[in-house]
């Protein structure tokens, strides 16, 4: 039993390796200098840290701009996400009304669409509603998601119709059991539907590159992408591309490690729910 417990941690940490392995290089590689990052056979660690990539970066893009789009966007997403799901998530688990079977049955069904086909109608709507190259058309599209509300729902099923009951009869009104009972209990689910709608909205590419012209409205990945794809000002420039991708990343691993342990919790007390 030991000597199987310790190949399956091998072979777990083996995976973790090969998993981590495209970002520890390109992490390191942002620090590294331009002999080190073009030496054969490649070098892991730095043989002379230096800051130089992304000096180069912020002077060759507009860097501040870029990343204060992606962070409003994806501020924006993730905030709107947790307050449509959750309420439609609740009214879905504990409120009787007519169509709530048919509404739900819409959900589950939206599921099943590709993400891709709807770009063209999201972006004939938005030319429609002329907002595009505007904020709104970046955030709008994706206000309540419908992985998010069928999350939330299942979620608050497994509070008590008894305690919701309890609080009905001293009084309460929904929107106060809403506020004040349901969304404490449902923080795990919350933490959750927070951590993968930001990371989706963060690294989000096709529909910020569809969605605006205009250089000032670029998105983090947008702009890389563009200045990557530019040879008069990214040629020769692989350590200023690990240091944007770098700094692409950095935000999303912050934000996990602040509410991991939420997420882990969720995982964890999924089975027993």
């Amino acid at each position: 039993m030991r000597a199987r417990d310790t190949l399956r941690h091998a072979v777990g940490c083996a995976g973790l390796l090969v998993m981590a392995a495209p970002f520890l290089w390109m992490a390191l590689s942002a620090f590294k200098t331009a002999p080190d990052l073009a030496a054969s056979p490649p070098v892991w660690l730095p043989t002379e840290w230096t800051l130089e990539n992304f000096r180069e970066l912020l002077d060759r893009l507009d860097l501040p701009l870029y990343f204060l789009n992606s962070t409003l966007v994806a501020t924006a997403v993730t905030l709107s996400n947790l307050l449509f799901c959750s309420m439609l998530g609740y009214a879905l688990a504990k409120l009787d009304f007519t169509g709530r079977r048919q509404l739900f049955a819409l959900v589950l069904g939206a599921l099943m669409v590709p993400g891709n086909l709807m770009l063209l109608p999201l972006f004939v709507l938005m030319s429609k509603a002329r907002l595009l190259d505007s904020y709104a058309g970046l955030v709008l599209p994706f206000a309540a998601g419908a992985f998010g509300v069928f999350l939330m729902r299942q979620f608050m099923s497994t509070i008590p119709d008894e305690l919701l009951e309890a609080a009905r009869i001293d009084g309460a009104g929904e929107w106060f059991i809403f506020w004040r009972i349901v969304l404490p209990l449902v923080r795990p689910a919350l933490a959750t539907l927070a951590i993968l709608t930001f990371l989706q909205s963060w690294n989000n590419f096709v529909w910020p590159l569809i969605a605006t012209n205009d250089p000032d409205k670029y998105t983090l990945p947008v702009a890389l992408a563009t200045f990557a794809t530019d040879p008069h000002r990214a040629h020769g420039s692989n350590g200023v591309l690990m240091a944007g991708s770098f700094l692409v990343v950095l935000p999303v691993l912050l934000v996990f490690a602040v509410l991991q342990r939420h997420f882990t919790q969720n995982i964890a007390t999924a089975g027993l729910k």
